[in-house]
């Protein structure tokens, strides 16, 4: 059986086309284009009527002349219509040009997208811990190159800027002094108060020297001015980084066979290391001007003997303490802050995510160890 279709397009030349059936195949001749499509359409749809479509199990494409996107749109919906009805159909003897372009343009060997399967509880929670382990393991790992590559850099300044340790002390050091100052006083002043009208209760407020110096020394002063750093800092280091990762100058860094984490974290980690210690003892100082003047003006002490006794309940050890803590908050905040610079994805979004990341890992971290050393140190 076989049909003759003339189809006249407006201002395009006469193309020719067939459609047959012959022992359960269907035959297409001619020209398969954005022309021809819809009277094909028309006249396959009359072809099925008369015949059963369960019976066409191959399609003979070896007469078609030239087809385009529209030609095999109408051949996937051809073969999803048949291939439901007879559960296989089969093609052949496309030309070279015309399997080319049903390749191209043909979605029926495409995969099918499945949307992914909710987790439950159990599997959230076995992939939150793998991820928190991997997360983990990439933390130490760079927190261990950063250890090597600054210590190696104590005795060698290769891959580095010079001048950057001191340029990131300044930066991190003294621009930080006001509001370490600020935050620092207001807190002695308010510790000595509280704690100067409890005392002068039972006759005491000569200990708020001793209170205040250890409060301060051991435990206020080291986490209040981490905590402000890790704040101020801490953003600063990730965001740093993270922009640097988005807009692949850190890859411009390797192509330079310049190692990222000597370029741009070791300046930062040796500053940290000098000047922090500085500003706890910055902090301490304040603190205490705070407290002297609660002494002086509420407690009736005078300035020799809160600064003789504030001197006397202090020991190096308290000293080494204090030091040694804030030291290590200094790396913690570097290394958190880095880490979560590396880790950035996307644009924009993905730097304010990680720098408010860092931030807030590096503030529970602070606090965290804190509470370790306390135990520790008791």
């Amino acid at each position: 059986m076989g049909i003759q279709l003339h189809v006249i397009p407006e201002n395009e030349p006469v193309l020719l086309m067939y459609l047959f059936l012959s022992n359960n195949v269907l035959g297409l001749e001619g020209e398969f284009t954005k022309f021809t499509i819809p009277e094909a359409e028309k006249e396959l749809g009359k072809l099925l009527k008369e015949n059963s479509p369960d019976k066409i199990t191959m399609i003979n494409l070896s007469g078609i002349q030239s087809i385009d996107s529209a030609g095999v749109a109408f051949l996937d919906e051809v073969h999803q219509h048949f291939g439901e009805q007879s559960g296989i159909l089969l093609f052949k003897g496309a030309n070279p040009e015309v399997q080319a372009l049903i390749d191209t343009f043909s979605t029926i060997n495409l995969d099918t997208v499945v949307p992914n399967r909710q987790m439950g509880f159990f599997e959230k929670l076995g992939d939150d811990a793998i991820n928190s382990y991997h997360s983990l393991v990439e933390a130490l790992t760079l927190a261990s190159e950063i250890f090597y590559y600054s210590a190696s850099g104590l005795f060698s300044h290769k891959g580095q800027r010079k001048g950057s340790t001191i340029q990131q002390g300044v930066l991190l050091g003294s621009q930080a002094l006001p509001i370490v100052a600020l935050l620092s006083f207001i807190i002695g002043f308010i510790l000595s108060l509280q704690s100067g009208v409890q005392l002068k209760n039972f006759g005491a407020g000569v200990f708020l020297a001793d209170l205040l110096a250890i409060t301060m020394v051991r435990e206020m002063g080291p986490l209040i001015t981490s905590i402000i750093v890790a704040g101020r800092s801490g953003s600063a280091i990730a965001s740093e980084i993270a922009t640097m990762q988005v807009t692949e100058e850190l890859d411009a860094l390797r192509m330079m066979a310049l190692h990222p984490i000597r370029f741009v974290v070791v300046p930062k980690f040796h500053a940290i290391t000098i000047v922090m210690p500085i500003l706890v003892m910055f902090s301490i100082l304040v603190a205490e001007l705070g407290g002297a003047g609660i002494a002086v003006l509420l407690l009736d002490t005078s300035i020799e003997t809160f600064v003789s006794r504030s001197l006397e309940i202090l020991t190096i050890k308290d000293i080494i303490i204090s030091f040694g803590k804030s030291i290590w908050f200094a790396w913690v905040i570097v290394i958190i802050g880095s880490f979560y610079g590396f880790q950035v994805k996307g644009g924009a979004e993905g730097v304010g995510k990680a720098t408010t990341a860092a931030v807030v890992s590096s503030i529970f971290a602070v606090i965290l160890f804190d509470a370790v050393f306390s135990l520790l140190y008791l």
